[in-house]
């Protein structure tokens, strides 16, 4: 992360120097122009004269490449400079700056290459420049990451000719950089705000309280029909008297534990992402909506072993935390231990809490461990299960068979939808909330969440 604290990465220069021992080489029209000296040696097979001008003509081209390199300045006149503009986030279209500063006296033209890895772009950047005598030129470049973590970027690769383009020199910057992929920050930005818009005008637009139907004591008023008996004052009743009401907000401070599961399940792809990478998409944009509600977010990530935790806090720098956490989550090839994850919970958060645990279920006539591990929780907190649906899944399920195999595939998913559902009604049936979402998992959860402190599960 910068100095200044934006997510997006440090800019970084260096000093150019020679890509080998030597570092030049032969421009394209010293080709040319030899080729044209060429073309004279079928008339030289009937005229022996007409060699001794190829000769000639051949000593000028190379007179004239020792001329042109001479003319070139040294790669030590120019400083390579790697500029972001915006965070690195999974899937989404950045630019970034290449700035090449020439000290020069000599106005050169140069080919750039940017050694970038293949997880933010298929093939590396390559950039055609004019750079002027004592300034400098920027080319820009797009990326669009395919996985969260870290990439490492490599050296900068030169190859600058003057205007006669006889000569050539080959330069090289060395800009190692590791750069962090983040989740999606400008979707989970964006559902955030509008779900907060949506569901919590007055927090969000005017900074008032939010009425409902919490328990935390707010202020009192006039009694109105319909107010529960339990709400009135009768001190103040009387002595004022009339009834008078207390009028209550949703409680704030209260924990969020988001538990992502890593294991091997959460690698299966949906559409063009993983379920994990969903799964990290929805814990930002729940993160930041219960700590616009005031509540405390921890986060676990977990696989046969709790790989990142972070406990519950609120405030712009935990959010950092979260963001910077969730961008090096990686699934893992074997199942996870929720268990061991429920143990955890069980042993570190004693005061009741709102558990959102995103997984999957494996296809299994038994009971998943998770949902024995959910299980255990719900003795003391209260539990939100989310499970991504598969939409080809369900498409295979109620696409109309033409044939044996097209029948078995629609039976068996039909079967694996059974399960699932099953399932998801013995939580509720324990007291659990269930949710099943579709790629749309961030709005999704993030109304749940709402929805349970509009109406005082806590």
């Amino acid at each position: 992360m910068s100095g200044s604290g934006r997510l997006a990465p440090d800019t970084v220069e260096t000093r150019a120097r020679r890509l080998n021992r030597f570092g030049f080489a032969f421009g394209p029209r010293f080709f040319v122009l030899i080729g044209v000296g060429l073309l004279a040696l079928g008339p030289a097979l009937f005229e022996p004269r007409l060699a001794y001008a190829v000769g000639v003509w051949d000593a000028i081209v190379i007179v004239a490449w020792l001329v042109d390199l001479y003319c070139l300045p040294g790669a030590d006149c120019f400083t390579v400079r790697r500029t972001w503009t915006v965070p690195v986030a999974l899937a989404v279209p950045s630019r970034v700056q290449l700035t090449i500063i020439n000290m020069s006296r000599v106005t050169v033209r140069a080919s750039v290459v940017d050694h970038v890895p293949s997880e933010l772009r298929s093939e590396p950047p390559t950039a055609v420049v004019d750079i002027p005598a004592r300034a400098q030129a920027t080319s820009e470049y797009e990326i669009r990451p395919e996985k969260r973590g870290e990439a490492t970027l490599g050296d900068v690769y030169l190859r600058y000719r003057t205007a006669l383009r006889i000569a050539e020199r080959w330069a090289v910057a060395r800009l190692p950089q590791t750069v962090i992929t983040y989740p999606n920050l400008t979707e989970a930005k964006r559902e955030a705000l509008s779900l907060t818009r949506s569901r919590q005008p007055d927090m969000e637009r005017r900074a008032q309280r939010l009425h409902g139907s919490g328990r935390a004591f707010e202020s009192l008023r006039d009694h109105r029909d319909g107010d529960e008996l339990r709400d009135v004052c009768w001190t103040a009743s009387a002595r004022r008297g009339k009834l008078i009401a207390r009028q209550y907000e949703i409680e704030r401070s209260q924990s969020v534990w988001i538990l992502i599961d890593t294991g091997r399940l959460m690698r299966t792809r949906v559409a063009d992402t993983t379920k994990l990478d969903r799964a990290v998409n929805a814990t930002l944009t729940l993160s930041q909506v219960a700590m616009t509600s005031g509540d405390r977010v921890g986060v676990v990530a977990y696989g046969r072993k709790i790989h990142h935790l972070l406990p519950a806090d609120r405030g712009s720098l935990h959010l950092r935390r979260i963001i910077q956490d969730l961008a090096v989550v990686r699934g893992e090839a074997s199942e996870a231990d929720h268990l061991g994850a429920a143990s955890w919970i069980l042993g570190n958060q004693k005061r009741r809490s709102l558990i959102v645990w995103i997984t999957d279920v494996p296809d299994t006539a038994t009971t998943p461990e998770v949902i024995r591990a959910a299980a255990q929780l719900m003795q003391r907190h209260l539990v939100l299960v989310v499970i991504i649906s598969q939409p080809d899944l369900v498409t295979t399920a109620v696409t109309r068979p033409r044939t044996a195999q097209e029948m078995y595939q629609s039976a068996a998913a039909q079967e694996v939808i059974h399960r699932r559902d099953v399932l998801l009604a013995r939580l509720r049936g324990q007291g659990a909330l269930a949710l099943e979402a579709d790629s749309r998992i961030s709005p999704a959860l993030a109304n749940a969440y709402l929805a349970v402190k509009q109406r005082n599960q806590l």
